[in-house]
């Protein structure tokens, strides 16, 4: 198939914050599915703080970004041409396209969308990778039950605020840590939570022990620095911690400055038993069909609301990536190519 491909590549990495230098757009050659592959051309990119870590070579759970090649990320797309029995073009699939107008996939993990059911651009959000992470996160490691305390950072993005949801669902009394007043009135509002609290302030501390006077029993964890430390105190015995993301932290070039509070951290989890357990979505792949029977419920009775904040045109995908991390963003952040 004649015709040029659209890429974003990664041009070096960020020391620190990225900045647009870190980015370049680039054309090439229309790539050409081979015997068994297909070719897809991207309808929406989803972008996500993980991307940040993968942006930088240190040591992680999946190799780097290569410099000078197309960004990944989840997507919606068509099958344009296909030389796999199992796809037609025309066809709705999620996948991991990448930063880029078109991709190849040989139809491993590709999962067929049907429009009719749902608008497509939930696949990257509350009915995709987003959504896995909350259901799996809350209930295996948080394990909320009627009653408890449950506190979410991030409050309002895409995996916070289904959080939140799951949890008033599964009987706790949630509190919701977001930036700004916009998104505080949103989750008390339209998601129905107890309280929500602005990390913004000064004051953040003596508002957030107002709004848990029984301290917390499950803090979901997705920004660490400033909210990790308003949160510490407040931990109950046996509290679970899921460690889902450290937002504050993905752009330091050094560890943080002031005392080491790691004695104090471990003299926490000794004496009040705490579970402070990372983890990645992949570790519930088995959960899948579970999770979608349970989240296409909750959509369908009205219990699980989402937000999106979709930009135009790949060229903007830099510039929002940068926004993400700044907490720019009001729902899940998508581009649509």
């Amino acid at each position: 198939m004649a015709g040029k491909n659209r890429q974003v590549v990664l041009a070096s990495r960020p020391q620190g914050e990225p900045v647009p230098a870190n980015f370049s757009i680039v054309e090439t050659d229309m790539p050409s599915p081979r015997d068994g592959e297909i070719l897809l051309k991207a309808l929406y990119l989803s972008l996500d703080p993980y991307m940040r870590g993968r942006m930088s070579d240190a040591r992680s759970y999946v190799p780097p970004f290569a410099v000078g090649e197309p960004l990944g990320g989840g997507t919606v797309s068509e099958v344009v041409t296909s030389n796999n029995s199992r796809f037609a073009p025309g066809d709705i699939v999620s996948a991991f396209g990448g930063w880029q107008q078109y991709s190849i996939s040989d139809g491993a993990g590709l999962i067929k969308l049907d429009p009719r059911l749902a608008p497509l651009t939930t696949a990257l959000g509350v009915l995709g990778m987003p959504g896995l992470t909350a259901y799996g996160g809350l209930l295996n490691i948080g394990d909320p039950k009627p009653g408890e305390t449950l506190v979410v950072a991030a409050a309002t993005g895409p995996v916070g605020s289904a959080v939140a949801q799951i949890g008033k669902i599964k009987g706790c009394r949630v509190v919701g840590i977001a930036g700004g007043e916009e998104k505080t009135r949103y989750l008390t509002g339209e998601l129905g939570l107890d309280a929500a609290i602005n990390h913004r302030p000064e004051n953040m501390k003596a508002e957030l022990k107002a709004a848990c006077p029984n301290g917390i029993d499950i803090y979901f964890e997705n920004v660490g620095g400033a909210v990790w430390d308003a949160v510490f105190p407040l931990l109950n015995n046996f509290a679970r911690i899921p460690v889902c993301g450290l937002v504050a932290n993905y752009n330091d070039t050094a560890p943080p400055q002031g005392p080491d509070k790691s004695t104090l951290l471990m003299r926490s989890i000794l004496v009040k038993r705490l579970r402070l357990q990372g983890f990645i979505v992949t570790d519930f792949l088995k959960q899948t069909p579970e999770f979608i029977r349970d989240m296409a419920t909750w959509l369908r009775e009205g219990k699980m609301k989402y937000r999106e904040d979709i930009v135009e045109g790949l060229e903007a995908a830099p510039e929002a990536f940068i926004g993400l991390l700044k907490g720019k963003n009001f729902g899940k952040l998508i581009v649509k190519v």
